[in-house]
């Protein structure tokens, strides 16, 4: 039996079949948001932790962090450095030069015995001497705005050490902190933002190499430095090796930068760059907090700071007080003591633990460069309050930096009456970074 003929006209499509809706919430008038597919169960657990591991590696390689935070260690200790300098002037012959307290000859012992570098010591002229604080007061200042950063860290190392370690016996502690953190800042690239490298580098095209005649020259003539330092050196073994491994690897970096740009070479000698730079930046942020920790701990030792007494007995000494009448106003006030006493224990002992929640450890960092300017004031003690807040600033939020640096950008365009440079620059002055340097 033959089957009914079809109806004339176009054939039905068939029913469309039921789609299961996506779960969502009960009696919403749509569908929900999709759930992601379950994980595989034959999926490796460590799977997420490497891929985790990979991110943070490719960050810490890809990645110069900090670039605001390092830039203002940058110039809170060039700027520390030049204004000690430029104020112990009238004095320099006297604190480290020949009319000092050490004759050139005991000044060689004292290295010898610690092994320590000072190019003071390479000769006994004077005008050796005037040329090596000259180059520490000119590096300090080109460090200070960002000039040819990599070879003016270098040269503000040589000059930290020098100087300091010419006469260890002067100082106040500051120069403890400035003697760390010249070593620590040539591995940095501490001049992405607010700096002239910075503004050089957004002037220049885009993924063009460096092609300036300036750089090979400083170059060149600091290796002719460099090499007769090296013959005078006697006493050293970590500083000199340091400023020939910096002079071979800025040579490298230039001759990649300027004839293989954007080559597997240049990308691995940027992410060695940018690893080396922060894992100083890391030791920078430890330092500070083992400067905090030990002196926290100790004072928690002493029975003055345990009575809340300490504060006391510096306000009455005559070396302490710059202004007698403000010293003599806090020591008059026992309660006054003893709040000042046991809240510098308590700042100092507690700021490392909380580096993990951001409002309390910026409410404490306040509190320490309150404290640090309270101490240049009221204990005459400038330059270690100011090392000491150069340090500090490394914990600086970057919110707060980028509005400092807005707001001094904008000062300064209306002081001088031109239109801010931040429009046309970018990096140059407080705005984002747009290319890697020094």
């Amino acid at each position: 039996m033959n089957p009914s003929p079809l109806p004339p006209g176009p054939i039905p499509a068939p029913p469309p079949s039921p789609v299961p809706e996506p779960p969502g919430r009960a009696g919403s008038a749509g569908p929900g948001p999709v759930l992601p597919p379950a994980a595989d169960a034959s999926r490796p657990a460590g799977t997420a932790a490497g891929g985790r591991a990979a991110r943070a590696l490719q960050r810490v390689t890809a990645t110069a962090l900090g670039p605001y935070q390092s830039a203002v260690v940058r110039i809170g200790f060039a700027a520390t450095w030049l204004v000690f300098l430029l104020f112990e002037l009238p004095n320099r012959h006297r604190l480290y030069g020949p009319e000092g307290p050490f004759s050139w000859d005991m000044g060689r012992q004292m290295v010898a015995g610690s092994d320590a570098f000072t190019g003071l010591l390479w000769s006994q002229s004077t005008l050796w001497f005037e040329a090596v604080y000259a180059v520490s007061v000119l590096s300090s200042l080109l460090l200070l705005i960002g000039w040819r950063t990599r070879a003016m860290s270098a040269l503000f190392l040589f000059g930290v050490l020098s100087l300091q370690n010419r006469t260890i016996l002067v100082g106040d502690g500051g120069d403890n902190v400035v003697h760390l953190m010249a070593i620590y800042l040539v591995f940095t690239r501490c001049a992405r933002v607010w700096s002239l490298d910075a503004r050089r580098a957004a002037r220049r095209a885009p993924g063009g190499p460096a092609g300036d005649v300036a750089g090979p020259l400083l170059w060149a003539l600091l290796g002719i430095g460099l090499f007769a330092g090296t013959l005078s050196n006697v006493t050293d073994r970590f500083v000199v090796p340091l400023l020939w491994t910096l002079w071979v690897i800025q040579g490298l970096w230039w001759l990649v930068s300027r004839y293989a740009h954007g080559s597997q070479p240049y990308v691995l000698l940027d992410c060695l760059a940018n690893l080396v730079h922060n894992a100083a930046l890391v030791v920078i942020m430890a330092e500070v907090c083992l400067i905090y920790a030990t002196a926290g701990w100790y004072k928690i030792q002493g029975s003055r700071w345990q009575d809340g007494t300490a504060l006391y007995y510096p306000l009455k000494l005559e070396y302490f007080t710059p202004w007698p009448a403000l010293s003599d106003l806090l020591a008059a006030s026992g309660l006054m003591v003893m709040v000042l006493t046991y809240a510098t224990v308590f700042v100092q002992v507690a700021f490392p633990f909380t580096l993990f929640n951001r409002k309390v450890k910026n409410v404490l960092l306040v509190a320490m460069i309150v404290e640090h300017a309270g101490i240049a004031v009221i204990l005459g003690l400038p330059f270690f309050s100011l090392a000491m807040i150069a340090a500090d600033a490394v914990f600086l939020p970057t919110v707060f930096l980028v509005w400092l640096g807005a707001v001094t950008v904008r000062t300064r365009d209306r002081l001088l009456g031109r239109a801010p440079w931040a429009k046309r620059l970018g990096a140059g002055d407080g705005g984002p970074p747009r290319t890697l340097v020094g």
